[in-house]
């Protein structure tokens, strides 16, 4: 994958800000007591985290083969700050989702 630098870090920062806003979703869902939906939500969350998390890896492998960033820059902290927050909002929809579904069920 030749890709510049620019380009994987507004991929880290496009597809964590959509992670993050189909975990919301899915939570706003949940509480309604839209389970189905809360779970597409949660798929869709997933994809997103999927292919930011391919862009993250090649940055990774890069840095592995010897290819040192020669300056860690702001931009790039933000979009690794996206994608932390977005598997963080995911990893606690799911937990609330779980929650709802006790609630509801009483």
């Amino acid at each position: 994958m030749d890709i510049s630098l620019e380009d994987i870090v507004t991929e880290l920062v496009v597809n964590g800000g959509l992670a993050k806003s189909k975990s919301i979703m899915a939570i706003q869902c949940a509480k309604k007591g839209l389970f189905s939906d809360a779970e597409t939500c949660i798929k869709e969350a997933n994809k997103a985290l999927l292919k930011a998390h391919q862009f993250q890896t090649h940055l990774l492998q890069e840095e592995a083969n010897g290819n040192h960033l020669s300056n860690v820059s702001l931009v790039i902290v933000h979009g690794q700050d996206h994608l932390m927050n977005a598997i963080t909002s995911r990893d606690l929809a799911i937990e609330m989702i779980d929650m709802y579904k006790l609630i509801h069920s009483k």
